[in-house]
């Protein structure tokens, strides 16, 4: 859903979209890659890169790519990082961005990081986003002019709904559950951060659950 939004508002800001999709080992790949393209022909996006980063997935350490591990239920008010954190995942993700952007000729590379309610996973921090931009600009090319924005990282769930809304984003094509591909849980951390944040909007979740 965070990703559905950060699309809306790039095309808001006036920029034509390429789109980039991992597939990393998680349970619910095939159903994400399709909301994906899904996604991508909603923005009439022509440039898409999909790419494959399963060595996640043999790291390990995540129940979001290792089925031995399972994925915790909901506990909105715990402290603690669950189990579905994959261990400095958005550095990878970012790392494909960088390099895909250089390439193409980027001006800009949004992600949907979101710290307020990011089930405490330490890279959707906004010091860790500062810190990658010094990176990138230490590591590109002299001309490379390229920068990272995070457009939500500040909000709350109900207020990124709202902000798609605005938008016209299309969250019927989201896809949130960690586990299910089908119908989404309901009892994950992120069908239940999704379905709280729709609740506060006072907007009914377009997605079916369990």
């Amino acid at each position: 859903m965070d990703s559905c939004v950060t699309a809306a508002v790039a095309r808001a800001d006036g920029y034509r979209l390429a789109l980039l999709h991992s597939d990393y080992g998680q349970r619910t790949e095939g159903r994400e890659r399709r909301a994906f393209q899904e996604m991508a022909d909603y923005f009439g996006a022509t440039e898409r890169l999909v790419v494959e980063q399963r060595y996640l997935a043999q790291i390990g350490g995540s129940s979001l790519t290792d089925e031995h591990i399972p994925v915790s239920l909901a506990n909105l008010d715990s402290k603690e990082i669950p189990s579905s954190y994959v261990p400095f995942r958005n550095a990878h993700f970012l790392s494909v961005a960088v390099s895909w952007a250089e390439v193409i000729g980027a001006e800009r590379i949004y992600v949907g990081a979101v710290a307020a309610d990011s089930s405490g996973y330490t890279d959707c921090r906004p010091e860790y986003y500062e810190t990658f931009r010094r990176l990138v600009r230490a590591g590109t090319r002299p001309e490379t002019r390229m920068e990272i924005v995070a457009p939500l990282i500040s909000l709350h769930k109900h207020e990124i709904v709202k902000k798609g809304i605005e938008l016209g984003a299309p969250l019927q094509l989201s896809w949130s559950c960690y586990q299910s591909s089908e119908r989404a849980c309901g009892v994950c951390d992120s069908c239940a951060l999704r379905l709280r944040a729709f609740e506060q909007a006072g907007v009914e979740d377009p997605i079916s659950y369990l």
